[in-house]
């Protein structure tokens, strides 16, 4: 079970640590994407990234 992050005081609620971390995990990934030309593949790249994004959110709120 996840608490609240406190920072310097203040609460910061459990789904704003997993964007970022899901933030990072996109960041980490976007090279290995470019290599595999990920952006060939579909019409929008910038709408199937933020597709992308939302489901490693997902997965990490379920999984967490």
């Amino acid at each position: 079970m996840f608490h609240e992050l406190t920072i310097g005081g203040v609460l910061v609620s459990p789904f704003v640590v997993y964007a970022g971390a899901a933030l990072a995990i996109l960041l980490g990934l976007r090279p290995l994407l470019r290599l595999m030309r990920f952006e060939r593949v579909f019409a929008n790249p910038p709408l199937a990234e933020a597709g992308l994004y939302v489901c490693i959110l997902a997965l990490l709120i379920v999984l967490v």
